[in-house]
């Protein structure tokens, strides 16, 4: 029997609150994904993977943000990779670039990119990363530490952001498998919401690394300061599912509570009373704003500078959202007895994901006042 999406994001929200006050991460969740296909979803389809659209993939990433947007946001970023992976102008050599996407529909074999370090921070903003493959023998040794490493428990495949030793440092990606050698966590995520991500450092201590695993690196001057191709694009728009999915989430649990709040001295649900009414309906003006959006951008495959503007509409949005319906009763929604409590710890994540509001806007601002 086939096991589809909506069979298993019941389960994932089930445990969705209790993956959040431990702070540990969903394995689970990502044995269910696998078993409904969902992490084959941007495989090319000639290989037996999904070969979704933007489209596809936002809409699934919103439905799992729904449900529990720590598992959407380990999800987003395999997903995004593996899309970049299937590329035309892809750099990776062929048979490694082959293994990773093949790895993928054998098991759980989660895939992302670690990126920032303690002292440079995002390398969005430029700057040339600590960590260093040297070289050695007929490969690389890799050094240094990544922090904010997105799923680093459930990882298989870790594409590292580092420099090379070379007088004329090189920068790029190293691929390396979870399990190499001389790779520990350091278990140092505890942070307001989106905990079961489990965004750990990952500590990398003379880890060998073959010389065909050297991805795509080339000389620093050559880098571009961010990731292009079809990258920027997916990013934005998957990240802006997963947190319209959390403020739709938040929708749901408050339309249920307001029905079903009855005080004693109104004598009915406080859905009835047109103060309540009034509020809902800017909820659902702001996600119908996001529904709208966020379908015409995946569905145009937007340039990275309207993907990130998307971004920015949309999680704006989605706090906005969540605000609104905490505010509207009080107590009650900071309470965590409540899921909106959750949901509005999470959504504030939106504001800290690259690209950030501030590049988002002075970007857009920029050229605007260019033209």
């Amino acid at each position: 029997m086939t096991i589809a999406l909506a069979d298993v994001l019941p389960g994932i929200a089930a445990r969705a609150a209790e993956h959040d006050r431990d702070g540990s991460f969903p394995h689970e969740a990502f044995a269910d994904l696998h078993k409904a296909g969902v992490l084959n979803l941007t495989v090319p389809a000639e290989l037996g993977g999904g070969g979704a659209t933007l489209a596809e993939a936002v809409e699934v990433v919103g439905a799992v943000g729904a449900a529990d947007p720590s598992v959407a946001l380990v999800l987003a970023m395999h997903l995004l990779h593996h899309a970049v992976l299937r590329a035309p102008d892809c750099p990776w050599p062929t048979e490694v670039r082959r293994r990773v996407q093949r790895s993928s529909l054998d098991g759980v074999a989660l895939l992302n990119a670690l990126r920032v370090e303690p002292d440079l921070g995002t390398p969005a903003r430029g700057g040339l990363p600590a960590t260093v493959a040297a070289r050695g023998g007929d490969g690389w040794t890799l050094r240094g530490r990544k922090i904010y490493s997105t799923g680093a428990p459930g990882l298989s495949w870790l594409l590292v952001w580092a420099r090379t030793d070379d007088p004329r440092p090189r920068t790029g990606s190293f691929l390396v498998p979870a399990d190499a050698p001389g790779i520990r966590i350091d278990p140092t995520w505890d942070h307001l919401g989106m905990r079961a991500t489990r965004s750990d450092d990952v500590i990398f201590d003379g880890v060998p690394v073959p010389a065909d695993h050297a991805v795509d690196v080339r000389p620093a001057e050559e880098q571009p300061p961010r990731p292009g191709g079809a990258f920027p694009a997916w990013n934005a728009l998957l990240i802006s599912a997963i947190y319209d999915g959390v403020a739709r989430a938040a929708r749901d649990w408050l339309v249920g509570y307001l029905n079903e709040r009855t005080p004693a001295n109104l004598g009915r649900p406080l859905a009835t009373l047109p103060r309540f009414q009034a509020a809902v309906g800017r909820i659902e003006a702001l996600l119908s704003a996001n529904r709208t959006l966020l379908a015409a951008a995946a569905r145009e495959e937007r340039d990275a500078d309207g993907a990130a503007l998307v971004k920015h509409t949309v999680t704006g949005n989605a706090v906005r959202a969540v605000e609104t319906g905490l505010t509207l009763i009080g107590n009650p929604g900071l309470s965590r007895r409540n899921p909106i409590e959750r949901h509005y710890r999470d959504v504030l994540c939106a504001r800290i994901h690259t690209p950030q509001d501030d590049t988002i806007l002075t970007g857009a601002g920029t050229a605007a006042l260019a033209r």
